[in-house]
């Protein structure tokens, strides 16, 4: 193990009865990495979590953190782990502060020290106001709040997030989301959900379980390159003044584009003529041809509004990355 190995999982293997859950599956996570776990329904992904908090045991297979294996010594393994399940599992009829005393006793905390770690934790997650709360009268946005308060209690090395923003508002995920990556500054975290575009905006690197194997192991850009066989870019211009980029104008920029030699599609997918004259191309080529594009709309004596890889869906990835391992 490296010395910036926190976890490692290796050839882990869960079987039930005549079901494979996970079939060999391997990774490591670094200190300080948020780690996102990505896959469909069933693909494994909360059975290698409950694996990794030693709330199940794997078939076979090894699971350590900081060094220490949760078959040998899965009492100090829990010590340095936080978990969050899908399901946060709180008591609806305890008090905000009551049920985080409690979480805290059974963490064998000095009565002081307790309190003075609850305010801490309830300032972290946001909950000064809700504490003399009853959880049943919170919004899910808050339970949330609360359930990474219990996780976050003990300061534990390593967090376990199995699909945190699952069942919020709009708002709430924004929240928690910028909590989560507040908490990975000083935490190293395994996230798991089957959203892109919040694995994105949180995560340093994704891992994708497939029919409980690991299929794809990067950054996003990492896999994207791996599964893209073309560059798409999405492009939006504005004519100079005095020039419409709207009807024949449009077409003929496109026939302009198409005519550039490392473009091998392109097709008008917006326009729009309010508040200001413009349209969105998107294009497919044959290597990033983003700087090519710049000193193209440059010549033309065009505004750039947007020049941008066009990023692939998580569906487009998944599918990509799985077609050999369904064949």
């Amino acid at each position: 193990m490296s010395a910036n190995t926190v976890i490692r999982v290796s050839n882990l293997v869960k079987q039930y009865d005549t079901k494979t859950a996970l079939d060999g599956v391997s990774f490591d996570v670094h200190g300080g990495e948020i780690l996102g776990l990505l896959g469909p329904n069933g693909a494994g992904k909360s059975t290698t979590m409950k694996i990794l908090t030693t709330y199940l045991t794997a078939t076979s297979g090894e699971v350590s953190v900081d060094g220490i294996d949760a078959n040998s010594d899965p009492v100090k393994v829990r010590a340095m782990l936080g978990y969050l399940p899908e399901s946060t599992p709180l008591y609806a009829d305890m008090v905000v502060y009551d049920y985080l005393h409690y979480v805290g006793s059974m963490r064998n905390f000095a009565k002081a020290d307790l309190h003075k770690r609850i305010a801490e934790v309830v300032r972290m997650v946001g909950l000064q106001e809700y504490v003399g709360f009853q959880i049943a009268n919170l919004s899910k946005g808050y339970k949330q709040r609360v359930g990474l308060a219990q996780a976050l209690l003990h300061n534990p090395k390593v967090l376990i997030l199995d699909e945190p923003t699952s069942g919020l508002d709009p708002n709430q995920i924004v929240e928690i989301r910028n909590l989560i990556r507040e908490l990975g500054s000083n935490h190293t975290i395994i996230l798991s959900s089957h959203n892109l575009a919040e694995v994105r905006q949180i995560c340093d690197r994704v891992v994708i379980i497939h029919r409980g194997k690991v299929v794809a192991d990067g950054t996003l850009d990492e896999l994207e390159g791996r599964v893209a066989a073309t560059h798409r870019i999405l492009l939006g211009v504005q004519a100079p003044a005095g020039k419409e980029t709207g009807g024949q104008a449009a077409a003929d920029l496109l026939s302009s584009l198409k005519a550039l030699p490392s473009v091998l599609s392109a097709q008008l997918s917006h326009q729009s003529q309010a508040p200001v004259p413009h349209a969105t191309y998107e294009l497919e080529a044959s290597s990033d041809i983003r700087g090519e594009l710049f000193r193209w709309a440059e010549a033309k004596g065009h505004t750039l509004l947007e020049l941008r890889r066009k990023d692939l869906d998580l569906e487009g990835i998944f599918q990509s990355l799985t077609q050999d391992a369904q064949a």
